[in-house]
């Protein structure tokens, strides 16, 4: 840490020669800056630099390597473990860096490092083009690609990594670079999964796909015919094209007109389906599901950035999530997976699911350290609650999904979706086989671990 006269001095400077604002604790604003999604998370940093520009990342990170503070990198802000706030650091906060350029004729996207989902939705919706994007659409663009990205349209157009065409990032000592299939293929290679380990991605260019229309239908079932539904549900990703996506979710009945009254505030058994195309093909595929005895159903045809924000849960929750990728879905394990819905937090924002994989996911390249591209089912505990005293009810029943799933587990994981589960995730994250490149790769761009608040690669 450098002696306070000179930290002083330097933040006298950074204020000065920054476009963004600067807020240091005391400062109006500081607390409201310093806010993420996750409420379980309170941290206080030292600085918190609100980025405008390319060059202000620069000069952000140069301040901080001056005085030897730690890094911590905020684009949407919604890591569970608080990966993007620090104590004692400089957060460098990319949300005024929120530009989306959409090359209708090249199939491509531009996305400023501060960008969330909605951003990119809203922003292709017009040209009725889609990327792979998240599943909440507050989520930021940045950290969500470089970390693999799952998300409704992933069967169809792959992973959100494997639309990945070339970033633009900050590096350690403040360079900026450009990472492409052919300028610095090695640093583009580990950005396919690798997080934030290798710098500060201001921007990404993604390709897209024609998404001309998009639908849905989702079904709501009271809990003793969860099993069925689920088998169903089941059955009609397995059996059905790659158009066709979704969850199977068990939720709290929230206060909404497509729920019945007297459901608001118990607990359902959902089959979300989505569809890459118009509602004539949700309504088809969907026909298994409402054989089912259920409560309510609701098929639309809608945009997709309609959709994309449609299950958006509010900031200020607490939060802790996991998963597990399974090796199949058989019905032992369907029962398995009902059963501890009857132990979820009710009420609630918790959410029972079951993400499908396959499709384009399986069929995508090889090359990428996405170890999990071939498990076809995915276990999902997402832990959202609003009282601290729901704490360790919450987080118990999140890890008993997890232990609940092991017999089925493949051992491989997306890390975006857990929080900070020890070195042995991350590897599962990676690939055993992939982590020593990592290193390699990381040894080069950021040799003193400088951005390691992330699901952290140490350089080798």
């Amino acid at each position: 840490m450098a002696p306070l006269s000179k930290a002083g001095n330097a933040l006298a400077a950074l204020r000065e020669d920054l476009a963004g604002d600067v807020f240091a604790p005391g400062d109006p604003g500081y607390d409201d800056a310093r806010r993420i999604f996750n409420a379980m998370i309170d941290r206080r940093p030292a600085v918190i630099a609100r980025c405008e520009s390319v060059e202000d990342v620069v000069t952000a990170v140069r301040f901080a390597r001056d005085l030897d503070l730690p890094i911590a990198v905020r684009g949407g802000g919604h890591s569970v473990a608080g990966m993007s706030l620090n104590d004692g650091g400089l957060v460098i906060d990319l949300r005024l860096m929120n530009d989306v350029a959409v090359h209708p004729a090249a199939r491509a996207v531009r996305v400023a490092g501060g960008a969330v989902m909605g951003d990119l939705d809203r922003a292709c919706e017009p040209h009725k083009l889609s990327t792979t994007g998240g599943r909440v659409s507050t989520t930021g663009v940045g950290g969500y690609v470089l970390g693999g990205g799952s998300g409704w349209t992933d069967r169809k157009f792959g992973l959100a990594v494997d639309n990945l065409l070339g970033a633009e990032l900050v590096t350690a000592d403040g360079t900026v670079v450009e990472a492409t299939a052919e300028e610095n293929p090695e640093l583009f290679w580990a950005l396919h999964g690798g997080g934030g380990n290798f710098g500060i991605a201001t921007a990404l260019t993604l390709r897209l796909h024609d998404l001309p229309a998009f639908s849905f239908a989702l079904v709501m079932a009271a809990p003793e015919h969860g099993p069925a539904l689920a088998r169903a549900y089941r059955d009609v990703v397995e059996e059905g094209p790659d158009d066709l996506g979704g969850g199977f979710i068990y939720l709290t009945g929230p206060p909404e007109d497509f729920v019945p009254p007297h459901l608001a505030g118990t607990l359902l058994a959902c089959a979300l389906l989505t569809f890459t195309g118009p509602e004539e093909g949700v309504r088809k595929a969907a026909a298994p599901l409402l054989a089912v005895p259920h409560e309510a159903e609701l098929i639309a045809e809608l945009p997709y950035a309609e959709f994309a924000c449609m299950l958006d849960d509010p900031p200020g929750l607490r939060n802790y999530w996991s998963a597990e990728y399974l090796t199949g879905a058989p019905d032992d394990m369907l029962d398995v997976f009902c059963s501890r819905a009857e132990s979820m937090p009710v009420p609630s924002n918790c959410q029972h699911v079951l993400f499908p994989q396959g499709g384009a996911i399986a069929a995508g390249p090889r090359q990428w350290p996405v170890p999990y591209r071939d498990a076809p089912w995915v276990v999902h505990p997402f832990g959202v609650w609003e009282d601290p005293a729901d704490d360790e009810r919450a987080m118990a029943w999140v890890r008993g999904v997890r232990a609940d799933a092991r017999p089925w587990s493949t051992g491989a994981v997306y890390l975006n979706f857990t929080g900070d589960e020890g070195p042995e995730r991350i590897v599962a994250g990676v690939g055993a086989e992939n982590l020593h490149r990592l290193r390699t790769v990381k040894r080069e761009y950021d040799p003193d671990n400088v951005f390691r608040f992330n699901h952290n690669i140490t350089p080798l």
